[in-house]
């Protein structure tokens, strides 16, 4: 398991996540995720950077080598693991929340959408082809994408969190709050 510093327990021993970070490419969970670990002073995964070390190449191969549905068993199986493993901050892959036992799982943790629009979302990653399902018309596939994950980013979520336009230490001091608060979106 790939993980920065203070995030696992001993071996064998399960414990939770103090926050689940979920939603689209460009909405920030890796760099939010490592803000909020560093904020909280707790570990910080990458079920995405999980996978790739786990199978020694960029999920962009994954994708290409072995298809889509081999990518996302391998997904299910890093959230399954980082959920009952990791007791920091967890960042999820974009599509991991559309699969029905990844979302199940979600039920009892604190889940937080970060919303984003497509204009932050083209800055942040250049919509490059190091993502495969954004790989031909990113603009149009990721509206697309967006528009079919919304109501599944909605639903798994304890808090709704706006990106647009903000700083990445803003959008911490946010969820920061409302971990603190404990109150819904």
């Amino acid at each position: 398991m790939v993980s920065d510093a203070g995030g696992e327990p001993e071996e064998g021993r399960e414990t939770r996540p103090v926050a689940v970070l979920v939603g689209p490419p460009g909405s920030g969970k890796t760099t939010i995720g490592r803000l909020l670990a560093q904020r909280l002073g707790v570990g910080f995964l990458d079920t995405d950077l999980d996978v790739e070390a786990d199978q020694g190449r960029p999920i962009s191969d994954i994708f290409l080598e072995d298809g889509e549905p081999a990518f996302r068993m391998l997904e299910r199986s890093a959230v399954a693991r980082a959920l009952t493993r990791q007791s920091g901050v967890i960042a999820v892959g974009g599509g991991a929340p559309l699969d029905e036992t990844t979302r199940a799982a979600l039920v009892d943790h604190v889940v937080v959408f970060l919303d984003v629009g497509i204009a932050d979302a083209s800055r942040r990653i250049g919509f490059d082809r190091s993502r495969p399902l954004l790989a031909v018309n990113p603009r149009a596939t990721w509206v697309a994408l967006m528009a079919d994950r919304r109501p599944v980013y909605e639903g798994v979520a304890t808090h709704h969190v706006d990106t647009a336009g903000r700083s990445p230490e803003e959008i911490v001091e946010e969820i920061v709050a409302r971990l603190e608060d404990g109150g819904d979106a």
